[in-house]
């Protein structure tokens, strides 16, 4: 079971897809789309990246930071942002940590599970049911 709106969002630090520390705390301030997914380089993880990364131009323009979690490496994402032309920074989450805080641990996987952390660290809304082609515009109709 995802964790729910309202609820203070598990801060974290880990590292992203280039060996830069990425913190939930210093992202405070920002709303935060930290979307979840099983494996890079599989048919419906590349159609939720490509979407996201179709619209990113419009998650910039809303001053809105994208990060994608898998239990992948580091190496891993590298290749998958290069392979898929990708510009948000993917997080290494290979210990599970991250999966686990977020209640998102499919034995071994990340499920499919999209949280946006509001200004204040909040969730403010869970999507547990993400249509892959579709993802990226549909999380913009909710921030508006």
């Amino acid at each position: 079971m995802a964790l729910t709106v309202g609820t203070i969002a598990p801060d974290f630090t880990t590292i992203d897809d280039e060996g830069k520390t990425v913190s939930l705390s210093k992202l405070k301030g920002k709303v935060v789309v930290l979307y979840f997914y099983p494996k890079d380089d599989t048919p419906g993880c590349t159609k939720e990246a490509q979407s996201f990364r179709d619209e990113y131009k419009q998650y910039q323009d809303k001053e809105i930071v994208v990060l994608g979690v898998s239990m992948d490496d580091a190496a891993s994402h590298q290749k998958f942002k290069e392979k898929y032309g990708l510009p948000f920074q993917l997080l290494v989450d290979v210990d599970g940590a991250l999966t686990k805080a977020y209640d998102v641990d499919g034995g071994g996987y990340s499920k499919r599970v999209t949280y946006i952390i509001d200004p204040e660290g909040k969730i403010g809304y869970v999507d547990d049911k993400v249509n892959t082609a579709t993802h990226a515009a549909d999380l913009l109709k909710v921030v508006g």
